[in-house]
């Protein structure tokens, strides 16, 4: 089995924020930076060379290797700001329903623009998808 090409590394998280185009994408971004390392507590990690994660946690894959991922993160991409939360969506469909303009899949959420969304409906489905997350691995905290 091929190792996981996005993988934690040291490159500087504001260097690449400071370089997110356009600024309004650049701005949300931080402030959500900002939101998941609060609600994490933990520092922001490149993974990858897009992906700025918080927390990690190792799984076992199907074959039983284990693989290691961020507990939550986020990636400011061209189309939209995509958010990873890593515990799915079952256990959140009260959260999204009141969150504003967004699209779902996985374990992604995909808005435009923070303005489209409420900020502390945000913040809670970030606090209840790390609490699941610590919750099914606890041991890597």
């Amino acid at each position: 089995m091929a190792e996981l090409k996005t993988q934690a590394n040291d490159a500087s998280v504001a260097d690449f924020l400071a370089a997110v185009e356009p600024p309004q994408r650049r701005a949300d971004a931080q402030v959500v930076c900002d939101l998941m390392a609060e609600v994490t507590g933990e520092p922001p990690v490149m993974w990858g060379p897009a992906i700025v994660g918080f927390g990690r946690y190792t799984y076992r894959n199907a074959a039983g290797k284990p693989g290691d991922w961020m507990r939550i993160g986020f990636s400011p991409r061209k189309a939209n700001l995509t958010l990873y939360f890593i515990s799915g969506f079952d256990e959140h469909a009260e959260l999204l329903a009141r969150l504003g303009k967004h699209k779902t899949s996985v374990s992604c959420v995909y808005v435009k623009r923070l303005a489209d969304i409420d900020m502390d409906v945000l913040r809670e489905l970030a606090e209840q998808s790390v609490a699941l997350m610590r919750a099914r691995y606890p041991s890597e905290d």
